[in-house]
């Protein structure tokens, strides 16, 4: 990409948002924050019992990623987030102008294969139905691109950065 970008990867939990974003950051040479760090105790708690979180729970999470990102513009980043609403995408916007949002998408039953060969995850597969019911996909209007997640982990991130660098170039090109 020919600028720095903060770039938020998005998707439902099971996308691979914590294994894509490091080797998008990589391939970019900017830093990478896990966005499950920014969430406070209760917050893990909840969905480690299997309890989907509602909004108020999210707004704390979101500010500490808008935050972080606010704090990269201008040098880049990346940073995982579900960022599954529009409300919560416009909320990053609002703390981080220059977001560019990367989501990965995929078919239910690969996400639900790969959810349950994770080890350690707070998040349950049970959450998966409502993670898809909450998903309001990238709408035309919003800076980012959507990429799919089947194959290997270095695959989805050289499409990723491909479909970022047409962004990019499409963004940048005179009108």
């Amino acid at each position: 990409m020919s600028t720095p970008h903060v770039i938020v990867v998005m998707g439902v939990a099971g996308t691979g948002k914590t294994t894509i974003g490091p080797l998008v950051a990589a391939g970019l040479d900017v830093p990478y924050a896990e966005g499950d760090d920014f969430h406070p105790p209760a917050n893990i708690a909840k969905m480690s019992a299997g309890t989907p979180l509602q909004d108020a729970d999210r707004w704390p999470w979101l500010d500490a990623i808008g935050a972080w990102a606010h704090d990269r513009a201008g040098r880049g980043g990346v940073v995982s987030s579900s960022a599954l609403k529009r409300a919560y995408r416009d909320r990053l916007r609002a703390a981080a102008p220059g977001v560019v949002f990367l989501h990965l998408t995929g078919d239910r039953s690969l996400i639900e294969s790969r959810m349950a060969e994770r080890k350690g995850h707070f998040m349950p597969t049970a959450l998966l139905d409502s993670q898809f019911a909450t998903l309001e996909p990238l709408g035309a209007d919003e800076a980012g691109v959507a990429v799919d997640v089947s194959g290997t982990p270095q695959e989805i991130a050289d499409r990723a950065a491909t479909a970022l660098r047409r962004y990019d170039t499409g963004r940048s090109a005179p009108a």
